[in-house]
This record gives structure tokens, C-alpha cells and sequence, in this order.
């Protein structure tokens, strides 16, 4: 088989992710699957109820599992042990001097499915990619991504190196099975540098952020003089990583599909006066003893006032939350700080 390193982006490579028994998370998607369709045509009803009367609503149902941050439902209570978390490959401890040594965790492994036929997501098909990444660069993966955070000016982005005397680290939490808040166990993470292994704060997330949206809008503003610098990445660039592949799915948001590292929501409207989807991308992300989300909504800009260059890029909101809890759910959260936020602007 031929796997692409656009099919790691977009983990349709067939690589598994921590649980080895196809079986299971067969079982597992179409448990999820089953669960989805009952439960749909009702929140489709209460979420038109809801916007009727001018009330938001966003929760969605509990979540399909295949990426560390589905870890879950919206509705679950604290101290409800989610089973991804289960997986022995979380808590490893073994430290993995390079990207290329980690691969023999499950190299010999065989894959899922035939790549590009099925979605699955995988933290080790992104421990692929970066040893990609590693080969074409000649640079060890973690001297190179940390060089591009200091060119993003995120200089509180380290890896998440257990001997390193980091400043403002965070201690992290899970619920026990008694429901009580312990100290999350000792994971070393080298082995998925790429998948997991960083640590960082809310402003980085947020310069990363704003970097992505001034990169997509920069193209957009034509009358700027030569003044507009250009993005860290190519218009086209950020276009092509925001646009929905087939054949994926998205857990966390079912309006979504899945991009390139990316979950994306499509602008739709059906309906005059009804339901309105509005374009944004968002990533959750979990590991042992922490959560996070980072969403972005772009402005929908005028083309008058673009012209004009009264107005210059990023615009839009961007929202992002580090919980040091294991098994939060975030996007619905975070979507909806961002909502309020976009209300607010046109109000004023």
C-alpha cells in the first residue's frame, strides 16, 4: 500500500491509534453510530425549538471515540472513568531519544484498513508524519517545531519534558474511581511528540491562532499599499488545510467534518430565517490530566470595507481553553464564548 502524507493529516492512513483490537473499535464506532441516529432527530427538534424562541443551543451527542481529546459526553458527571483513558499506551514511561526510535511501538503493527478508505484518527499517524517531517528537514522533529514556535512568537510553547524545570508548569488532575480528585499518574511523553507532547498557554494558542486567520485573510485585502505583510503560511495553504476531506468524520462537533489537523464547519443555511452554520475550524486535544480547544472563527468581511483598507487582517474570534483536568469537553464551550462574542461586535 502507498500511504501519503496527506492521508497522515488527515488519519485516513489505516494506523491504528492506541487500541489494538480492530474488533473493538469496530464494535465501538458502531455502537456510536447506532447511538447517533436515535438520538439525532431529537436534538434536531430541541435545537429548532430552542432557536425559535432565540435560545442557543450547541451540545451535542456524547462523543465518538478516536481522539484524545473525545473524552467526554457533555453530559457526564466528574469521576465517570472514560475507557480511551484505559489504554496501557497512555502511561508510558520508556523516554525515546528520537521520533524515528518511537516508531517501533507499532511499526510492525498491521494497519486497519487500506489507507485513504476509512477514517480512524491516530495519534501515531501523526508520530509518522513528524518523523517525515525529521527525514526532509534533517533536523531532529522537536529542534525544528521549536525554532517555528519562536518564529510565531510562542515562546511559553516547550516540550513537555518531565526533567525540565519549566516555569508556571501546571500540575495536572484526573477523577479516581471514587470519584476524587488525585494527581494524574507519570506519563513520559517522547514517544508522541507530534500527537501530544507539548505544553503551552493560552496566549500562545491564541498568537497561533491569530497567525492561521491573518494567513487565510491576507490574500483577501487587496487595496493595502504593499503595507499588508504576508502571512506565516500561503492563503492557499491555510484554504486547503481548512477544507472538509471525504470519507472523514468528526467526534466532538457533528456539524463537522475533518480537514487537515484541522475539524471544520462549513458555512450552510437550508432555510430563510432558521438554523445558520457558520464557518469555523477547531482542534480538541486531551492527555493524561489536561484538556484544551482552540477554535477559530473567521470574520464574514465585507467586501466594500476589504477595499477600503480601513480594515487589515486577523478578523474574527478566536477561542481557546487549557483545563489541567483529564476528560473535559470543551468545543461546545468554546464555540459558544465565540458566538457571543461575534454577536457582540455587530451590536456595537
Amino acid at each position: 500500500v502507498t500511504i501519503t502524507t496527506r492521508l497522515l493529516v488527515s488519519h485516513l492512513s489505516g494506523i491504528r491509534h492506541y487500541e489494538k483490537d480492530i474488533t473493538k473499535v469496530k464494535e465501538k464506532k458502531e455502537k456510536a453510530n447506532r447511538a447517533f441516529k436515535l438520538t439525532k432527530p431529537y436534538q434536531d427538534k430541541e435545537q429548532n425549538e430552542k432557536e425559535g424562541k432565540g435560545i442557543e443551543k450547541t451540545d451535542s451527542v456524547k462523543p465518538k471515540k478516536g481522539h484524545e481529546g473525545d473524552v467526554k459526553s457533555q453530559n457526564s458527571k466528574p469521576g465517570r472513568r472514560d475507557k480511551e483513558f484505559e489504554q496501557e499506551e497512555y502511561y508510558l514511561k520508556e523516554k525515546f531519544e528520537s521520533v524515528i526510535e518511537s516508531l517501533k511501538i507499532f511499526k510492525n503493527d498491521p494497519l486497519f484498513f487500506k489507507p485513504g478508505s476509512q477514517f480512524l484518527y491516530s495519534t501515531y499517524g501523526f508520530t509518522l508524519l513528524s518523523a517525515v517531517v525529521e527525514r526532509v528537514s534533517g533536523q531532529k522533529f522537536t529542534d525544528y517545531m521549536l525554532k517555528m514556535f519562536r518564529d510565531l512568537d510562542m515562546l511559553s510553547t516547550v516540550l513537555d519534558d518531565n526533567e525540565a524545570m519549566i516555569y508556571n508548569r501546571a500540575r495536572c488532575y484526573v477523577y479516581n474511581k471514587k470519584g476524587r480528585l488525585v494527581n494524574a499518574p507519570y506519563v513520559d511523553n517522547s514517544y508522541k511528540w507530534a500527537g501530544g507532547g507539548f505544553l503551552s498557554s493560552v496566549g500562545d494558542l491564541l498568537k497561533f491562532g491569530n497567525a492561521l486567520l491573518y494567513s487565510y485573510q491576507a490574500g483577501q485585502f487587496k487595496s493595502t499599499n504593499g503595507k499588508l505583510l504576508p502571512g506565516y503560511l500561503k492563503p492557499d495553504t491555510v484554504a486547503m488545510m481548512w477544507t472538509p476531506v471525504p470519507k472523514t468524520e468528526v467526534s466532538w462537533d457533528r456539524d463537522g467534518k475533518y480537514a487537515m489537523a484541522w475539524a471544520v464547519v462549513e458555512k450552510k443555511q437550508q432555510y430563510g430565517c432558521c438554523r445558520q452554520q457558520r464557518h469555523y475550524a477547531s482542534h480538541t486535544g486531551g492527555a493524561v490530566g489536561a484538556s484544551s480547544v482552540l477554535l477559530i472563527l473567521p470574520e464574514e468581511l465585507d467586501s466594500e470595507a476589504m477595499g477600503s483598507g480601513l480594515v487589515a487582517p486577523p478578523r474574527g474570534v478566536i477561542v481557546t481553553i487549557i483545563c489541567n483536568m483529564q476528560s473535559v469537553s470543551l468545543n461546545s464551550t468554546a464555540l459558544k464564548i465565540a458566538r457571543e462574542f461575534d454577536k457582540e461586535k455587530w451590536i456595537q
